[in-house]
């Protein structure tokens, strides 16, 4: 595998930089609900356009960038290792949702994506404080996902509808996109 073309890279980096936007946005509003840890999960917009858009070793790029970025800039060591648990299981199980729905049903996507986010929040907090009772959390995080997941699922389509109607880029150069570039295929 050769180096990565310039345009998908810019591309990706600016989806990045876009989703650490998002995040530190969101980090800024106050809590919806009196519960630790729900939040609506906005940068997860831009992580299921690049999965859709893209695919899955480009998304775990752009997820690991927000996660480290964000840990670095707003975070502890330990919210860092709570993001990356989360973080991985949302987008082993959302890539492999998008696999067996060959792509389609997005919102549905992303609602797996948040619940396998939160179940990653709960086994990290198992492991470090080794209190079973974090499990008793887990029923309250389940339902937020399922509401912040449908909410994130819904903006990513609606988002993707959007990219699609913009123009299109002048033609590259051959082979300057690479395989499974941006601009193809149906969003649900």
């Amino acid at each position: 595998m050769g180096p990565m073309p310039v345009r998908k890279l810019t591309s990706l980096s600016l989806l990045a930089a876009l989703s650490l936007a998002i995040y530190a946005a969101e980090s800024a509003i106050p809590p919806l609900v009196p519960i630790p840890g729900i939040k609506l999960g906005l940068a997860n917009i831009i992580t299921l356009v690049v999965l859709k858009e893209y695919a899955p070793p480009e998304a775990f790029c752009v997820l690991s960038v927000r996660i480290l970025l964000s840990g670095l800039l707003f975070g502890q060591a330990v919210s860092l290792l709570y993001s990356l648990a989360g973080g991985v299981l949302c987008l082993l199980s959302m890539s492999l949702a998008c696999r067996l729905l060959d792509g389609h049903y997005l919102p549905l996507i992303s609602i797996l994506g948040a619940v396998f986010h939160n179940l990653g929040q709960i086994l990290t907090a198992l492991l470090l404080t080794a209190v079973p009772g974090v499990v008793a959390y887990l029923p309250f995080l389940i339902l937020s996902g399922i509401v912040t997941g449908l909410f994130t699922g819904a903006c990513a389509r609606f988002t993707l509808r959007i990219l699609r109607r913009l123009p299109s880029a002048p033609p590259s150069a051959p082979g300057e996109d690479g395989a499974g570039s941006a601009r193809s295929g149906s969003e649900e």
